[in-house]
Parts: C-alpha cells; sequence; structure tokens
C-alpha cells in the first residue's frame, strides 16, 4: 500500500506567515543557525480523559523529507517587499538539517510531554511548527476519540463512518487512518483503503431501498449481487414491521438455496436498544442467530456505553461524525514552545513563564522514561528528564509531583522505557515506520499497559508525569531567576 498519500505534495508553504517573517529576522540579525530546540507538547486531555493516543509520525517524515522551496514559492516571497535577498537566496538553496525525536505512534501519552523534539537552526526549527502541529494534533484527536469509542464497545467491532461530515477531504482520509490505529476495524472512505490498506466497508443506503418498488425487492436484488456479503439496511420505512419481515423472507428465498447464510442487518435510526432487541428476537426465531445486527446514526461513546448497559442486541457499530470530527472535544490543543538554544556547543535551557501555572515550559533538552511494574506490566508512571540522564532500573528510583514535592513514591522492581525516539538525524531519515498493522497492534499492547482506572471516561485516575530531581532543579531555578529579574 502507499502510505505516502501525499507524497507528490508539497506542504512547504503551509505555515503561519510569523514563522517566515522570524525566519527572515533572524537570517538578517545573523541568528539564523543558532542550534535551538523545540518542543511541541499538549496541556489538556480531550473530554476530560485520563490519556491521548500518540498519531500523525508518518505523515511528518513525510512533510519532513519534502520540505523545499519552488521558484513561485520564492517570487511569492519577493512579491511581499519585506524579505531580504539573501534570504531568498537561502531559501532557494534550502536543504533540512534538522535532528527529530518523537514518540511512536498508538503510544498513550499525556499532558506536557514532549511528543516531537525539533533540533536545528533557528530559521528551519520555527519554520515547521504549524505543519507539524496541525498534523499531530488531527490526528492524535482522532486517535484518542476513537479509543474511547472503541473501548465503549467492549470488544464489538467498531467501523469509522464519518466520511461525509469530516472537516475536508485530508481530514477523512488520515482521520480514517487515526481511527484504525486506535482500534476501529474498518471505514467507509475507500480512498483511505486504496492507500493505507485499512478495509473499506459498507453496503447500501437508504436510497437504494426508495430505488426499487418496495422494500422486500430492493433487499432481494441487493442480496443477489452479493450473496456472500449481505447486510440489509432495515429502517427505511419500519424495521419490526416490514425490515426484518423482509430481510427474513429475503435469507430464506435467496439466500438458503444458494447454500449462504447472511451477514448482519443494519439499523440506523430510531430506539436502537428496543429496536436491536425486537430485531434479535425475530432473527432468532427464524433461524437466523448468526446474522448480525450493526447500529449506526450519531453514535458516541456514551451512547454505545448505555446501548450496552441497556441489553442492547448489538454486534457492532459505525460511528461516523462524533467521531471523525471529535464532536464532543474538537480541539487537540497541542503547542510548539522554545525549551532550549547552544551557546557555544553548551545546551542553555530556556522557559516560558505565564500567570496560568498550566502554559508554564518545561526547560531543556528532554527525554521520556515510561516505567512499568515487572509484576503487573502495567505503567507506574512517565518521568521526564534531561536528554542524557540515565535511569538504571536496576536501583530503586524515587519519583515525585512536580508542583506538590512532598508527594513521593520510591519505585522497586520496574523496567524504564524510553518513549522518544530519534526519526531524523541532520535532516536525514532515520526510522523507519511501521505498517499500520503494526502501529495498531502496538497501540492495543500499549493500551493493555495503562491501569482501567486511568481509562475511565468520567474522573480518570490522574496518571502520574514526573520530573526527574535534575529537571526539577533546572526548571525551578530559571524560575526563581526571571522571578528576581521580572517580578512575581
Amino acid at each position: 500500500m502507499n502510505a505516502n498519500w501525499r507524497d507528490d505534495q508539497n506542504f512547504t508553504m503551509l505555515a503561519d506567515f510569523y514563522e517566515f517573517t522570524m525566519a527572515n529576522g533572524y537570517f538578517v540579525n545573523g541568528m539564523g543557525d543558532k542550534i535551538c530546540y523545540f518542543d511541541l507538547y499538549f496541556r489538556s486531555i480531550p473530554d476530560g480523559g485520563g490519556f491521548a493516543v500518540m498519531a500523525g509520525v508518518e505523515q511528518v517524515i513525510d512533510y519532513l523529507n519534502n520540505l523545499h522551496f519552488t521558484p513561485e514559492d520564492i517570487a511569492y516571497f519577493r512579491s511581499k517587499g519585506i524579505f531580504s535577498e539573501d534570504f531568498l537566496s537561502y531559501l532557494e538553496n534550502f536543504r533540512f538539517c534538522c535532528d527529530v525525536w518523537a514518540v511512536p505512534e498508538g503510544t498513550p501519552v499525556f499532558p506536557h510531554e514532549p511528543l516531537i523534539v525539533v533540533r536545528g537552526p533557528a530559521i528551519q526549527a520555527q519554520m515547521v511548527e504549524t505543519m507539524l502541529l496541525l498534523t499531530v494534533n488531527h490526528q492524535t484527536l482522532i486517535a484518542t476519540k476513537s479509543s474511547r469509542i472503541v473501548r465503549a464497545a467492549q470488544g464489538r467491532a467498531v467501523m469509522e463512518f464519518g466520511s461525509r461530515r469530516a472537516h475536508g477531504y485530508s481530514s477523512a482520509i488520515l482521520g480514517a487512518r487515526a481511527a484504525y490505529i486506535a482500534g476501529c476495524v474498518g471505514t467507509a472512505c475507500t480512498i483511505s483503503d486504496k492507500f493505507f490498506g485499512i478495509p473499506a466497508l459498507g453496503t447500501m443506503a437508504h436510497s437504494w431501498v426508495q430505488m426499487f418498488p418496495s422494500e422486500y425487492e430492493a433487499f432481494k436484488a441487493y442480496a443477489e449481487a452479493y450473496p456472500d456479503a449481505c447486510t440489509l439496511l432495515v429502517d427505511t420505512y419500519n424495521v419490526v414491521k416490514s425490515g426484518i419481515p423482509n430481510a427474513i423472507k429475503v435469507f430464506d428465498e435467496v439466500l438458503a438455496p444458494l447454500g449462504k447464510r447472511p451477514k448482519g442487518v443494519r439499523i440506523d435510526s430510531g430506539d436502537i436498544t428496543y429496536l436491536s432487541k425486537k430485531a434479535r428476537k425475530m432473527l432468532d426465531e427464524a433461524g437466523y442467530s448468526d446474522c448480525g445486527i450493526v447500529a449506526s446514526n450519531s453514535l458516541d461513546e456514551y451512547i454505545i456505553r448505555d446501548t450496552i448497559s441497556q441489553g442492547a442486541c448489538i454486534d457492532s457499530f459505525g460511528v461516523g461524525e462524533r467521531l471523525i470530527t471529535a464532536k464532543s472535544s474538537p480541539v487537540f490543543g497541542g503547542v510548539y514552545k522554545l525549551v532550549a538554544v547552544e551557546e557555544e556547543g553548551r545546551v542553555v535551557p530556556k522557559i516560558k513563564i505565564s500567570e496560568n501555572i498550566q502554559k508554564i515550559t518545561i526547560p531543556g533538552f528532554k527525554q521520556i522514561y515510561r516505567l512499568y511494574d515487572n509484576e503487573t506490566n502495567h505503567a507506574i508512571a512517565d518521568v521526564i528528564t534531561q536528554h542524557g540522564e540515565e535511569i538504571d532500573p536496576s536501583k530503586p528510583y524515587e519519583i515525585f509531583d512536580p508542583e506538590n514535592t512532598w508527594k513521593r513514591k520510591t519505585v522497586e522492581n520496574f523496567t524504564a522505557r524510553k518513549l522518544l525516539v530519534k526519526i531524523f538525524d541532520g535532516g536525514k531519515q532515520v526510522y523507519e515506520s511501521p505498517s499500520l498493522d503494526e502501529i495498531r497492534a502496538y497501540c492495543a499492547a500499549q493500551l493493555d499497559t495503562i491501569w482501567d482506572e486511568v481509562k475511565r471516561f468520567e474522573n480518570p485516575h490522574k496518571y502520574y508525569v514526573d520530573l526527574s530531581s535534575q529537571l526539577w532543579i533546572i526548571r525551578h531555578g530559571l524560575l526563581e531567576k526571571h522571578s528576581s529579574e521580572y517580578g512575581a
């Protein structure tokens, strides 16, 4: 499959204009080659959830591999009359040369952790901000929402059905990819199957039924055309009085003589809990206990959870607009902040201070460790450290709350795993993305390491994300320094 779904598209100019005005400013002030470090991270989890699901790294790689400026781009900048000719010459000969680290796709992630780290010349590290954010923000948002919906289904299949309600064609295509990573079994978006190998699923619309003189004739024609994959939409007129009876009649008259069994019926309106129970009883009595029942129609994790708790006889769910738009919490607030610069080969941490504690950055060049309990294989906590810092699992390790430092815990018998992996070295790709199925399997395995209490939809247990002692000292020292210089 062609994972590079838009490798013919140059997104270099997809940037906020200030990224280019700053780049030109750095250049004319002799700061263009100054090495700096940026973190991409987020501050809060959509829907008040316990974690997010990282996605979009493969598209980040595609974008960074294709960075270049065309003659038309240069002409555009020149027409603005504010960019220096020397800067435009730099863009004409542009070559991406940054180092980049990322958390692998499918990893459960938490606020304030650097999901992507960019190290390189100020001009380059700054100009990739918008595209990195929109790529990671979108796919991580949809993967996170999809994970909630998949978990609500309690093992029943969830199909992504939202293409027509997505915010544009790329959102439909890449939203299906993110949903698949998080556990959806397939998509209604055909082109996502073509590009990524995500199983395309779908049967008929109400218009199919309306096109025929009767519901029975519509069902009969469909069964004759697709005897091995017959799923009938039974709610065009009346599920109980006509839809299910006509479906059973077609199963008896068309499929049974061929030795075929129906795949299912789909209910797309009404009280799906009540209707699924009635449909199940009628199908079972007719000898079609193996016929699945699919439910769709503006579903989300809460509706799915409620229908199951009320005893709905539903085998799979088709989820559309509320998944593909993450309707209940439609913004993933990823940000991209400067955290360090290099001075004479030395990394100098930088901090941004705010009245809002959530907006105070974590300075420095960093790594993330996830600590796993060796007895349960569950994640205990994440620790953000300086990049070269090591956590030795053969020794007890003390973690503590960065804000309430008196809250401490000593961890023993654990495994420590680094989350950030290098994907570019000097502008050259050094990481090969796993296949989409491998990412999906990895995501499922990693979710199994997260405690159920963290997975709750309401009031989830707060997962510990701590700073190492060394990093805490650096941050606290910078806070005190700036407080004395600029006032509290």
